[in-house]
């Protein structure tokens, strides 16, 4: 779709009436409650992204009030266009008919957020980086109503001005940038005001701009907590208490602050069994850490890459406290974070964060610092981070980062950079250009994440949408990519070149469908030695189908399959995965749902670990996944969820390896055993809203995981799985938020 749409959006909107009294956050819009609202009506498709008038009549409402943003819906919907009813939980992924509001507070292209509402009620929240990364890891303080009608349905938020620092006005004016859309749950359609789509490598910055008058309020919030854990295994109990501050004396400044945080197992991260050298990457829902964490945001291209990964506080021991603030002087946004662990392995973590907005760019820079006095270790690193938006087509990011390790007497230090344009065409054209080089010394893992260092990475891509099929069509959009990408490591030695192909296609059924096929070439894995050699590989392949269709009736399916080559016979062994998963709807309120993954690697190799460094075993590897659960809403603050996760794996010997210095293969003599794995993930969760941001948590968690020699087959490993109790514990914890 054309930038020709983007003339509907003028320069800015003014709203410039104060309101004689305040909005009542009910659903139902009355019309003398939005007097000197700005009145918003042209809403357009961006999903499929035509531009086109959306198929229903939406309207919207924009008004400034003293105690928040108001934002008002009202969603002509007709009998013969099916309305979902389901009840949702918090940050919900489901297909539903729902509303999205976003902000960007200071108007910048930096950072968003998020607040949606769906038809039932039911409420999701994130925060927007990098233009168009979402995470919902963030919970917010704001308030919503639902009605609903014969003819429609209606929505009405209010976002108070506490919910994000933001700098100071001009003349008592405010101007922030908005998006506004309204998505049919049983089409998949999205239309909006403006025409802008995070499918775009640029969103955040084409959000309209709103004037409104400038209104700031002060908060401050205190949430104590206090838990109690029974450990079922070991007979042991535990009592913890803490509090989290949160104060706003005004608008351009904001602080939190820990002391003795007990984050507990309220949530359940998803069972990884990994014997990769690269890490796993875990998002983090602890609140602290999400809280206003939109400033610290510097990442890279590279999978999950960040300079500041908070998933490491608190990884060496108990957190004794914590404290950030932000805010801005000028057109200058900062952030600072320190936090503290305690015990002989704790170690303590700062962050400075600087960013500054111009008119078509943004610079910012972040020093990051640990002091793990354990290991007699300092870790320093620098983040220099721009982004440049030359013309409406363009956007391009830039990223510098260095780092300097003081470690028993020595002291290493190196840089990464990266780079990457995005262009947007005609006709839905767009092209995308990457390159990466970390250097084989840089190291930014004390602090932050990065995957792996020793990279020298190129890619083209090229892609083209397609939104003018016909009505008859199975398909409402369709997107093509095609990628072309070399990777060196820091020494030299060929990684390996890829050709990548895909195709994402939105149904009319409101599903998604995604196909895709990459080519590589033979190149060189210079981490399964783990630094003790290289290994050479052929080439390899895989090719991926996946579908996923919204509710309809009682079920909701996705399912997908995968075939792929790899390990040193390349082409000559093919493996295989295929899932299939569902939900099934008991009702509108209560809903189960199940997934079951199978793999086959007929040629895995497992590096045997640091007594025979070079030594990798082959093995004919089988997995087995299944994931249950059960998910009830009970009413608007009591929700009951369950969580099952099993994996099962067995995996027989059928070859040892070496390599020479050059990475050829060397058949081995050593003898390498069958092996299988068992994993257990089992929650039940039951959740009760006090008031706004403040729980009752009763949890019951039971899980493990061993590892042992022999030869069982996967499908008893899977079995055997469902009895393992190396933990099993009860928790109950109970916080309150005091706004003072």
């Amino acid at each position: 779709m054309g930038r020709r749409f983007i003339r509907f959006v003028p320069a800015a909107f003014a709203v410039v009436c104060a309101p004689a009294f305040a909005v009542e956050i009910d659903g139902r819009i009355d019309a003398d409650e939005w007097t000197g609202a700005q009145h918003i009506v042209d809403f357009r498709k961006v999903q499929p992204l035509t531009g086109e008038p959306g198929s229903l009549p939406t309207e919207a409402w924009v008004l400034a009030t003293p105690d928040g943003l108001a934002v008002a819906f009202r969603n002509v919907q007709p009998p013969e266009v099916t309305r979902s009813r389901q009840k949702v939980q918090r940050d919900f992924e489901e297909q539903v008919d729902r509303v999205n509001v976003f902000i960007d507070f200071d108007g910048d292209g930096r950072t968003g957020y998020a607040f949606t509402v769906s038809a039932s009620g039911g409420i999701a929240d994130e925060i927007i980086t990098n233009q168009n990364d979402f995470n919902s890891d963030w919970d917010g303080q704001w308030r919503h109503a639902v009605a609903e009608d014969d003819d429609g349905w209606s929505v009405e938020l209010l976002i108070p001005w506490h919910t994000a620092p933001m700098r100071d006005g001009v003349d008592g004016q405010r101007t922030l940038k908005v998006f506004l859309a309204r998505v049919i749950g049983s089409t998949g359609e999205r239309m909006a005001w403006p025409v802008a789509s995070f499918e775009r490598p640029r969103f955040l910055s084409d959000f309209a701009p709103i004037t409104v008058p400038e209104y700031s309020q002060s908060l401050l919030a205190v949430t104590p907590y206090v838990s109690g854990l029974y450990d079922n295994v070991r007979k042991g109990r535990d009592f913890n208490a803490g509090v989290d501050v949160f104060w706003k004396p005004s608008s351009r400044f904001q602080l939190a602050a820990t002391v003795h945080p007990d984050f507990g197992q309220v949530e359940s991260d998803d069972l990884v069994v990994n014997f990769s050298a690269i890490e796993t990457f875990i998002s983090d829902k602890r609140p602290f850490f999400t809280e206003n964490q939109g400033i610290f945001e510097l990442t890279t291209p590279s999978d999950f890459s960040q300079q500041l990964y908070t998933r490491r506080v608190g990884s060496t021991g108990d957190i004794q406290a914590a404290v950030k603030f932000n805010g801005s002087l000028g057109r200058a946004n900062y952030g600072v974070f320190a936090a503290e662990e305690d015990g002989p392995t704790g170690r303590a973590y700062q962050a400075l964060r600087l960013v500054r907005d111009f008119e078509s760019q943004n610079l910012g820079a972040m020093l990051t610092r640990v002091d793990d006095p354990f290991r007699a270790r300092e870790a320093t690193v620098l983040g220099v981070d721009h982004n440049w938006r030359p013309t409406e087509r363009w956007n391009v990011r830039t990223r510098l980062l260095g780092s300097r390790i003081e470690q028993a007497g020595d002291t290493e230090q190196d840089v990464g950079a990266t780079l990457w344009a995005d262009y947007e065409m005609d006709d839905g054209w767009r092209q995308q250009w990457i390159a990466m080089h970390f250097g084989d010394a840089l190291e930014i893992n004390d602090f932050g994440y990065l995957s792996r260092n020793s990279t020298n990475y190129l890619h083209w891509e090229v892609r083209k949408r397609f939104t003018d099929l016909p009505e008859t069509a199975r398909n409402a959009s369709i997107d093509w990519r095609w990628r072309v990408s070399t990777n060196h490591n820091d020494r030299g030695d060929k990684l390996g070149d890829q050709f990548r192909m895909s195709r994402q296609s939105q149904l009319r059924n409101g599903g998604t469908g995604e196909a895709q096929l990459e080519l590589d070439s033979a190149g060189v894995n210079d981490l399964l030695l783990r630094g003790n050699g290289l290994v050479k590989l052929p080439e390899n392949f895989s090719a991926t189908y996946e579908y996923e269709r919204p509710r309809e009736g009682n079920w909701a399916p996705e399912y997908g399959v995968e075939v792929f080559s790899g390990g040193l016979a390349g082409n000559d062994e093919i493996g295989y995965a295929g899932w299939l998963g569902g939900t099934y709807f008991v009702s509108d309120a209560f809903r189960l749902n199940a997934e079951l993954v199978a793999i086959r690697r007929p040629d895995w190799l497992i590096w045997q670990g640091p007594v025979e460094p070079g030594l990798v075993g082959a093995f004919d590897g089988r997995e087995t996944r299944l994931s249950a659960g059960m998910d009830w809403t009970v009413d608007a603050r009591q929700e009951l969820r369950v969580k099952l996760q099993a994996i099962g794996i067995g995996a027989r010997a059928t070859g040892a390896w070496r390599f020479d210095p050059a990475g050829n293969a060397i058949a081995g003599t050593d003898a390498i055993d069958d092996f299988n794995v068992r994993n257990l993930g089992f929650q039940v969760r039951y959740r009760y809203e006090l008031a706004p941001l403040s729980y009752l948590y009763v949890v019951y968690a039971r899980g493990g995981f061993a590892r042992q020699s022999g030869s069982d087959g996967v499908d008893d490993a899977l079995y055997d799985s469902l009895s393992l109790r190396d933990d099993e514990q009860l928790m109950v914890k109970l916080s309150y938020r005091f706004e003072l």
